[in-house]
């Protein structure tokens, strides 16, 4: 009889467990039990603990972003004390001489880019130090050229056609592209186009500075002036060329035997000036202390490229090509650099010229080379028609 009644008694707590499960959700929702899906390690996780995450990885993808800005504010930070403390960064930042571009560019083989008149050979400013020239023939010699040697492309200097010789910009080789096809222009001309990569640049040896480039430019310029004689030798810089260039005629102006023209495709008119003006400058252009940190960190590496001192001790006739759109070289300077060559003493009796090219063409930089008009304003300013025939 009592065992009866103890089992009817388990029987009914066991009912009235069950009811209130039923009865009570909440109840049902127990931790380990509720429905908002499974946990790591195999039980359920509730709905509430799930909603209440989501404000922590909020928080935590806002923390990263937080880091992120920081960092980036201590590099802008730490950039012009490190450019300050090293002043030789700033002067591989002007010459940028150890971007190679193109890559892959065997420059001992000039045909390689479309230059089937052209012969690459080295020569010696100084002893131990070897650059890479090269030497491009007017282009009805073209199909002359094959196979031959140095000894005939100096054979080719006692024709009549005048020659270039052409001082080239920052970063690159004698092989980049913008100034290969400007070489296929000035030859198609008929003219002798004698290029060369300054010491640090290309496969030439040593490390560059300023000195050492206007000095290898006058080697060229004298070397190249024994071998075409009396016949035109016009000097040709672009960009940071055109620093060289005015270096260079300088010199020669001051021994009493200048060139018979200088021709200055986008140039500035001093390297404190390009450097402000620079787009790489933008974001410390109005920096306190942009001069003190950036610009006398130039000059503590003695390299000024001073045109707009150079042009007050020139005497030649002098030809400015800039494009309006250059960003590289903002139009400015080279206007700027036209009114003061027009008002040099030095200059009086020489022709000076200027010539924008409208930003609509969109030459920018380097590309004046794509100019139809070239041509006729190398002509009208030089005096006389190119020598296209032989």
């Amino acid at each position: 009889m009592r065992q009866r009644n103890r089992s009817e008694c388990a029987e009914q707590l066991s009912g009235n467990s069950g009811s209130v499960q039923d009865s009570d959700p909440e109840l049902k929702q127990r931790p380990g039990q509720g429905a908002a899906g499974p946990a790591a390690d195999g039980r359920q996780v509730p709905e509430q603990e799930r909603s209440m995450k989501k404000p922590f990885r909020r928080l935590g993808l806002l923390g990263k972003l937080k880091r992120v800005v920081l960092w980036l504010l201590l590099v802008y930070v730490s950039i012009p004390f490190v450019i300050k403390l090293c002043p030789s960064i700033q002067a591989k930042l002007v010459f940028l001489n150890f971007v190679r571009l193109p890559f892959f560019i065997d420059l001992k083989r000039p045909l390689d880019q479309g230059l089937n008149h052209t012969h690459n050979f080295y020569m010696e400013p100084e002893a131990g130090f070897r650059i890479g020239v090269w030497h491009t023939v007017p282009a009805h010699m073209w199909r002359e050229a094959q196979g031959k040697d140095g000894t005939w492309y100096d054979s080719t200097f006692a024709h009549t056609h005048p020659a270039i010789l052409y001082l080239h910009g920052n970063a690159g080789t004698r092989g980049g592209d913008h100034r290969v096809q400007l070489y296929k222009v000035l030859s198609s001309l008929g003219y002798h186009v004698v290029t060369f990569d300054y010491r640090g640049w290309g496969d030439s040896d040593g490390s560059p500075s300023e000195t050492a480039m206007t000095s290898d430019a006058l080697f060229m310029y004298d070397w190249l002036k024994q071998r075409v004689d009396k016949k035109p030798l016009y000097i040709w810089g672009h960009s940071l060329g055109t620093g060289v260039a005015t270096n260079l005629v300088r010199r020669l102006c001051d021994r009493g035997s200048p060139p018979d023209a200088l021709i200055l495709e986008s140039p500035f008119t001093n390297i404190r000036e390009e450097a402000r003006s620079h787009p790489f400058s933008t974001v410390y252009r109005y920096l306190p202390g942009f001069d003190w940190f950036f610009l006398d960190a130039i000059t503590a590496n003695n390299i000024r490229f001073a045109s707009d001192d150079n042009v007050n001790h020139i005497s030649c006739p002098v030809l400015i090509l800039h494009a309006e759109d250059d960003t590289v070289v903002p139009f400015h300077l080279g206007k700027k650099l036209y009114s003061l060559a027009s008002e040099s003493k030095s200059l009086v009796g020489h022709k000076v010229q200027f010539v924008p090219f409208h930003s609509s063409l969109a030459y920018k930089h380097k590309f004046i080379y794509r100019s139809p008009e070239l041509p006729h304003i190398l002509s009208d300013f030089l005096g006389s028609a190119h020598p296209v025939a032989g």
